[in-house]
């Protein structure tokens, strides 16, 4: 089987070129016999991704292949009209209508799609708000409908009904890509179904076991004495909005935890836990420092994403030289500040294609950018412009303009987004630190880097970076009496909630040194790295 895919494989790549030869031909004083009722472009669709992408973007520039906005839709009355990139002449509109019976309702969407330039072309639509985001592709002239069976929430009809459903139009290249990519959208689900899906992804693609730990999956035993300064949470969440999001980020760094927080006493004794990514009143993601009880509790009983914590606490050598002062100082001067979004997917982004797992690669992020600036311009602001911005020295250029002044100054797309975050970058709203940042930037002024300090920068670790650092505890006979007690497999962190063994490869083994995690690569399912990355 595998070898007759990769003959069929073969066979329409080798038919691509000789198609591709007969259109440079159709340029030439013997163009009258070979005009075509296709062009070869038309079949990339067909091919594999593998083939595709590739040709696809030889043949165009970086700004070429971004998704086009052609508008959006908020009613019957509000008709956009477009030329795509097949068909010529394009309508559409939205009815809103509530065949589910549900609360909001839903709509459908009309396309109607005519005047192709050949026989054989297609037009690829992504169609998104806030919420959600679907995809269609047309080869038919004709009028197409796109049913939304209902809306999410109050907030996405709201959303719908003043500013509609916006449309993207994809270079039809990008079809296996979409395709490919659509196995994700199960992984946000906030259910039994969404659990399973990243657990099944994660084992797929990187080899995780997930081996269930005899019960009680709680720790009811801590006791705070045991706990200090500066030891070190990992946290990883397996279901829901962060579930998904986590389960992504993991697949692409290597990390098999998605969110930190670092312990802190008091000088009398009491634990705090300090965290970038605690969710205020407002429901507003920042820097806070909790009481351990109220933190404790909130893992347990509040969060839905079912967490897996663990601590890592700090080896003799580093608990000495960690100064609780300082770190206490840094934690309350950041407390309050917004969580670090302007840089997050920077510590990931070293080089120009080792970072990227099939089917992504830049031009898919790039992709995913250009369609969020336009369904949520302040968030997408918020996530890369300000920091691609600072890479080019410039100030207030959109996503589109960036792209552009990039390739003037010959720094391909690709390229810009390695260029190496710096720690003393400030952005509108504050310094920017991820949670594993805030708690990195806390282990320097704290001391634990010594004179390394000043060539590190925290804002290109991964939490796989963190949790690799030679700083934490490997003797089994130090850890307290209550890590672990019930597990039958004995590990150097203690696992205090969750119903899966934490997995952390490459724990506890990496020398700090200069300018450490600016250019490595983080291809699964191996993620090896090169000396001095």
């Amino acid at each position: 089987m595998k070898n007759s895919k990769l003959l069929f494989s073969l066979s329409l790549a080798l038919l691509f070129s000789f198609l591709l030869l007969l259109s440079l031909y159709q340029t030439s004083d013997l163009s009258f016999l070979l005009k075509a009722p296709f062009r070869p472009i038309d079949l990339l669709p067909f091919l594999p991704h593998i083939i595709s992408l590739p040709v696809l973007k030889s043949l165009n520039s970086a700004i070429d292949l971004l998704p086009t906005f052609v508008g959006s839709v908020a009613s019957s009355e509000n008709t956009v009209e477009w030329k795509g990139a097949c068909f010529y002449e394009n309508q559409a509109w939205l009815e809103f209508h509530n065949e589910s019976e549900s609360e909001f309702g839903g709509g459908t969407l009309h396309i109607k799609v005519s005047k192709a330039h050949s026989w054989t072309c297609m037009d690829l639509y992504v169609f998104a708000t806030p919420y959600q985001v679907t995809w269609d592709y047309y080869f038919v002239s004709r009028e197409h409908t796109l049913d939304i069976k209902q809306w999410v929430n109050r907030k996405e009809y709201e959303f719908v009904k003043h500013n509609g459903v916006s449309i993207f139009l994809m270079q039809s290249g990008m079809l296996g890509t979409i395709k490919a990519m659509w196995d994700v959208f199960p992984l946000f689900s906030n259910t039994g179904w969404g659990e399973s899906s990243n657990l099944a992804f994660l084992k797929k693609h990187m080899g995780a076991e997930f081996t269930q730990r005899p019960e009680p999956w709680v720790s009811n035993e801590i006791d705070i004495d045991d706990i200090h300064s500066g030891d070190f949470l990992v946290i990883s969440k397996i279901k829901g909005r962060w579930g998904g999001f986590e389960t992504l980020e993991k697949w692409v760094t290597g990390a098999y935890a998605g969110h930190t927080a670092v312990c802190l006493k008091d000088d009398d004794g009491a634990l705090w836990i300090a965290e970038s990514g605690h969710e205020n009143e407002e429901g507003e993601d920042v820097i806070a420092v909790l009481p351990w009880d109220e933190w404790w509790l909130a893992e347990q009983n509040e969060d839905d994403s079912d967490p897996h914590i663990a601590l890592l606490q700090l080896n003799p050598q580093m608990r000495a030289k960690f100064n609780a002062t300082a770190a206490w100082a840094y934690a309350k001067n950041m407390s309050g500040i917004p969580y670090g979004y302007h840089n997050m997917i920077f510590s990931w982004i070293d080089t120009i294609s080792d970072n990227y797992p099939p089917p992504l690669d830049a031009h898919v992020v790039a992709s995913v950018m250009t369609m969020w600036s336009h369904i949520q311009p302040a968030y997408a602001a918020n996530m890369w412009n300000e920091a691609l911005n600072k890479r080019l020295n410039t100030s207030d250029l959109d996503l589109p303009d960036l792209i552009v002044e990039s390739e003037r100054r010959g720094i391909s797309f690709d390229k810009l987004l390695t260029i190496p975050e710096k720690d003393d970058w400030v952005y509108s709203d504050g310094k920017s630190t991820s949670c594993v940042v805030f708690v990195l930037e806390m282990y320097k002024v704290a001391g634990l880097f010594g004179d390394l300090t000043n060539s590190i920068q925290a804002t290109e670790f991964t939490v796989k970076d963190a949790y690799s650092l030679n700083f934490f505890e490997s003797n089994l006979t130090r850890l307290p009496d209550w890590c672990n007690k019930d597990d039958t497999v004995k590990m150097p962190y203690c696992q205090i909630l969750g119903k899966y063994r934490m997995e952390l490869p490459d724990y506890n083994t990496m020398e700090p040194y200069s300018h450490m995690n600016e250019k490595c690569a983080s291809l699964p399912p191996d993620y090896e790295r090169e000396d001095g990355c």
